[in-house]
């Protein structure tokens, strides 16, 4: 009894002090899935689901979140809780070519802060692109660790620049950045990774899925590994777990079963498609289990709280509210 009283009164204290208490979610909680349409400049969507493969679009399909600065474009977009369980932070593709990732806040996923160009490769004038960041929170170093793709063009007597590869930065504050260094390096160019926080076979380590983009043999396909923290160190890839021609990697768990979603995008059919696992060894199709909203492209998912949820599929934009 003396327990309770005194947690209830160190929530009081909690709350009038201002600090928001979020509950944390649970396995069997509402997934949400964030994704984009081409062309790339017409924002994020957002979907709900209550099983982790039926996602149903969130305000009446469209946009919930629309460029708002000259020349950016919002396309491969992750979105993750912040650490302590309050707020959320979104990163994006800020444009097709460049040194910039887009990024943006929120307390409730309704109201963001405004949309700021992140030049996080600026230090490096021959860079081609930054494609597809990512955000974790590194609970060790207890700061933000960012993962993207980059490839750069040749400089003064080369013929060629470096191909595709994974590249890191850190931040506490998102004011402030690391000087970015190369992550990933297996010799083939690498796009698109994702990282999973995994409770497996009596342990805890991290997952990284990649695309390997290799052009010759053709790859163009994901594979894995795994390594004790964010940073690795990583063990051998796996073969690839899927066909030719998908990308953009997400990973999620729904009771035993790891389901890995990805955007297979050649015609005459791009959709976006799922395999999953019990073992991580042996994959099978889950394209017969999944629906998604059409025309869906490279996202990221994450979990919400019902309370969350509802507040989700309270908005309702009106059609006069769109712009184009």
């Amino acid at each position: 009894m003396r327990r309770s009283i005194l947690k209830s009164l160190l929530l009081f204290s909690l709350a009038a002090a201002g600090l928001h208490l979020e509950a944390q979610t649970k396995p069997t909680d509402p997934w949400v899935f964030a994704y984009f349409k081409e062309p790339g400049s017409q924002g994020i969507y957002l979907a709900l689901s209550r099983d982790g493969y039926t996602f149903t679009p969130l305000n009446d399909g469209q946009p919930w979140l629309k460029p708002s600065e000259p020349g950016e474009i919002m396309r491969d977009v992750f979105l993750t809780r912040n650490p302590d369980d309050h707020g959320f932070r979104m990163v994006w593709t800020w444009g097709w070519r460049g040194n910039s990732i887009g990024t943006s806040s929120s307390d409730d996923l309704l109201t963001w802060t405004p949309q700021r160009k992140v030049e996080i490769m600026g230090a490096f004038p021959n860079v081609h692109n930054t494609w597809a960041p990512e955000t974790y929170w590194d609970k060790d170093k207890k700061q933000w660790f960012i993962l993207w793709s980059s490839a750069f063009d040749p400089v003064a007597g080369q013929t060629e620049g470096e191909g595709l590869r994974l590249w890191a930065s850190r931040t506490k504050d998102w004011q402030s950045f690391s000087k970015p260094e190369k992550f990933f390096d297996r010799g083939f160019p690498v796009i698109d990774a994702t990282l999973f926080h995994r409770s497996f076979a009596g342990k805890k380590d991290v997952v990284i899925v990649l695309k390997d983009q290799t052009p010759d043999p053709l790859r163009y396909n994901e594979r894995w590994t795994s390594g004790p923290t964010v940073e690795g160190p990583w063990g051998p890839l796996s073969a690839p777990i899927n066909a030719s021609w998908s990308e953009g990697p997400s990973v999620i768990q729904v009771g035993d079963k790891f389901i890995v979603y990805y955007d297979h995008y050649r015609p005459p059919n791009p959709r976006f498609e799922a395999v999953e696992t019990t073992d991580w060894i042996h994959w099978t199709s889950a394209d017969d289990k999944i629906h998604l909203p059409a025309a869906c492209k490279h996202g990221s998912f994450f979990q919400v709280t019902e309370a969350e949820a509802q507040r989700l599929l309270s908005r309702q934009d009106s059609p006069a509210s769109i712009t184009r």
